[in-house]
C-alpha cells in the first residue's frame, strides 16, 4: 500500500474517467451525483479500521465531483461521503454519515457487517423512511481499494469458440471446487481453485468450452438471512458491478486472481461467461440501506415511481429496478462491462431478468436504449450476449423476442423437455421443435438455431437428479416453510418420492437422466 501524505491537498483533477484511478503520481477521483451539493471523499487505513482523512472534492464538472491527490496509490483504502437534501417524498437520500462505495470501485477493502447505522433514516422511529438517522456507518461498511492495472496477460487471446460449437458449464466459484480433494487445500472455494490444474483437468474431460460463472460482482447476504444464520450463496444481491467478489479470494488480491484465473482457462481453451445483475442491487426498496447508488445519487439510479418518488419501480422483486432510461445509470451499466471484457478479459455476459433492463416508459421495448448502445459498440458487440428473457413486471415475458445478437435462455426448451419425457400429454410436437432448434420461437426474426440456449436445468429450482426424484419441492433447509422457489418443476419421483433404495426406481431414474442429457446434447442449439 501506497504511504498516505502528511498534507492532503487536491488538485481539481478530471472529470474522466469515473472512479479512483492511478497514474503513477497520484490519485484522481471522479463521481457523479447531479442532486448533491459536494462530496468528500474519506481516507482510511491499510485495513479499512481507522478514517484519517476526509478530503472535499474541489470540482464539479457535468455533475461530476472530482480531484486529484498526489502521493497516494494502489492499495489506498477510501470511500464517499455525499452531502444533500434528505427529501425522500422526492426521491433524494443523501446523508453524509453513511459512508458510501464508489459505484466505479475495482476492489473492496475490509469486511461488511448488517447494522442499524447503514440505513438513512432511524430504524423504529414512527415517520420510518421519511426519519434521518446521524449514526456513522464506517466501522461495519465496505470501503474501496485503488487498484494497479498492470497485469502480464503473456500474449491471452479470447478463444472465441462458434457459437454453434460452445457447450456451457454454469458453476458457482465457491461451491465448484470447496470440497474437491485433489485441489489445494487453501484453494477450494476461490477463483484460483476454479482455475487450478484439477478443475481444468475435470472441466476439459467433460467436454464443455464455456464456463458460466453465476454472480461474481461483489454482493452481499441479505440481513434476514444472517440473522437465521444463513448465507445468500448463490450471490444474487450485487452492491459492486466492477469489484470481484472479495470472498472468493484466495489472496489478498482478488482482482489479479480473477485475471489469472481466466488466462489459466483460456490457455485450456475455455471460455469465462458472467452472470451478471444490472437490474438491481442490494439496497433493495425504500426501507433498505444506504450503500452505495442510493447514497450517491437515488433518483438517478434507480426507477421511482412516477406519481410518488419515495418509493420504487420493483419489476426484479427484490425491491428496485436500476433506472436504464437515465443516461448516467446507462452508462455505469455499459462502463462496467467493457471493464470486463477489456480489463478482465472476459469472454461474455448472461444478463439476469434481461427484461428489466429492456424497459423504457411503457414496458419492455425492443428499440431500447440499452440494446441500441451494445449493437453499436465496437468491444460489447462482439462478446457473447445471453438474456434471460424475463422479468417480474408485466409484459416481462419475452422469450423470443430480443434481437439479433442475442441468445436466450430457452424457457420453453427446459419445459417441454421435462414434460416429454414425464410422459405429458401433447409434447411430441413440441418437443421435435426444442429439438431441432426451436424455429417457431427465433426463425419470425430471422435468427437461427444458436438464438436458443437449451438447458434442462439450472441454479433454478431442481438439479437433474433431483428431476427424477420429487414430485414436490422440499427446501426446509432455508427456514422459509417452503415457500420459496417455483411449485411447478415438472418433475416425476418415479415412484418413491426421495432417495429410494429400490433396485428398479433406481434403474429408472438413472435411465431418466440418460434420456433427458441425450435429448440436451442432440439438440440443435
Amino acid at each position: 500500500m501506497a504511504a498516505i501524505p502528511r498534507r492532503l491537498s487536491p488538485w481539481a483533477g478530471r472529470a474522466y474517467p469515473l472512479g479512483a484511478t492511478w497514474d503513477g503520481e497520484g490519485v484522481n477521483f471522479a463521481l457523479y451525483s447531479e442532486h448533491a451539493r459536494h462530496v468528500k471523499v474519506c481516507i482510511f487505513d491499510e485495513q479499512g479500521r481507522e478514517e484519517i482523512a476526509q478530503v472535499p472534492l474541489p470540482a464539479r464538472t457535468d455533475n461530476v465531483w472530482h480531484g486529484y491527490i498526489r502521493g497516494l496509490g494502489p492499495g489506498i483504502v477510501y470511500g464517499y461521503r455525499v452531502f444533500g437534501p434528505y427529501e425522500p417524498n422526492r426521491g433524494l437520500r443523501f446523508n453524509p454519515n453513511k459512508l458510501l462505495i464508489d459505484p466505479y470501485a475495482r476492489a473492496l477493502a475490509g469486511s461488511f457487517a448488517w447494522d442499524d447505522s447503514h440505513f438513512g433514516y432511524c430504524i423504529g422511529n414512527p415517520a420510518g423512511d421519511l426519519s434521518f438517522d446521524e449514526r456513522d456507518n464506517a466501522q461495519f461498511a465496505y470501503k474501496c481499494r485503488v487498484v494497479d492495472s498492470q497485469f502480464d496477460w503473456e500474449g491471452d487471446k479470447h478463444p472465441r469458440t462458434s457459437w454453434r460449437d460452445t457447450i456451457i458449464y454454469e458453476l458457482n466459484v465457491k461451491g465448484f471446487t470447496k470440497l474437491h480433494p485433489k485441489v489445494p487445500e487453501e484453494q477450494r472455494g476461490t477463483y484460483a481453485g476454479l482455475s487450478s490444474q484439477a478443475a481444468i483437468r475435470h472441466l476439459k474431460r467433460i467436454g464443455i468450452t464455456a464456463v458460466e460463472l453465476m454472480p461474481v460482482h461483489a454482493f452481499l447476504d441479505e440481513r434476514n438471512l444472517i440473522e437465521k444464520g444463513l448465507r445468500n450463496y448463490w450471490g444474487y444481491n450485487t452492491i459492486a458491478f466492477f469489484a470481484p467478489e472479495p470472498r472468493y479470494g484466495a489472496t489478498v488480491d482478488p482482482v489479479n486472481e480473477f485475471k489469472t484465473m481466466v488466462k489459466r482457462l483460456h490457455a485450456a481453451g475455455i471460455e469465462v461467461i458472467l452472470d451478471v445483475v444490472y437490474n438491481h442491487t442490494a439496497e433493495g426498496n425504500h426501507n433498505g440501506p444506504s450503500l452505495s447508488l442510493r447514497g450517491v445519487d437515488n433518483s438517478t439510479y434507480y426507477r421511482l415511481v412516477y406519481e410518488n418518488p419515495r418509493y420504487y419501480m420493483d419489476y426484479t422483486g427484490c425491491g428496485n429496478t436500476l433506472n436504464v432510461m437515465n443516461p448516467r445509470a446507462l452508462q455505469l451499466i455499459m462502463d462496467s462491462l467493457r471493464y470486463w471484457v477489456l480489463e478482465m478479459h472476459v469472454d461474455g455476459f448472461r444478463f439476469d431478468l434481461a427484461a428489466a433492463l429492456a424497459r423504457e416508459s411503457h414496458g419492455v421495448d425492443q428499440l431500447a436504449g440499452f440494446f441500441d448502445i451494445i449493437h453499436q459498440d465496437p468491444v460489447l458487440s462482439q462478446v457473447k450476449l445471453i438474456a434471460e428473457p424475463w422479468d417480474l413486471g408485466e409484459g416481462g415475458y419475452q422469450l423470443g423476442n430480443f434481437p439479433a445478437g442475442w441468445s436466450e435462455w430457452n424457457g420453453q426448451y427446459r419445459d417441454n423437455v421435462r414434460g416429454f419425457w414425464r410422459s405429458d400429454e401433447g409434447l411430441c410436437q413440441p418437443f421435435s421443435r426444442r429439438l431441432t432448434g426451436s424455429s417457431d420461437l427465433y426463425q419470425h426474426k430471422g435468427r437461427g438455431p444458436c438464438a436458443s440456449i437449451n438447458m434442462i436445468t439450472s441454479h433454478d429450482g431442481f438439479t437433474l437428479r433431483d428431476l427424477v426424484s420429487y414430485n414436490h419441492k422440499h427446501n426446509e433447509a432455508n427456514q422459509d416453510g417452503n415457500r420459496d422457489g417455483d411449485n411447478n418443476n415438472i418433475s416425476w419421483n418415479c415412484g418413491i418420492e426421495g432417495p429410494a433404495g429400490e433396485h428398479l426406481v433406481c434403474r429408472l431414474r438413472s435411465q431418466q437422466q440418460r434420456n433427458m442429457l441425450a435429448s440436451l446434447l442432440l439438440s440443435h442449439g
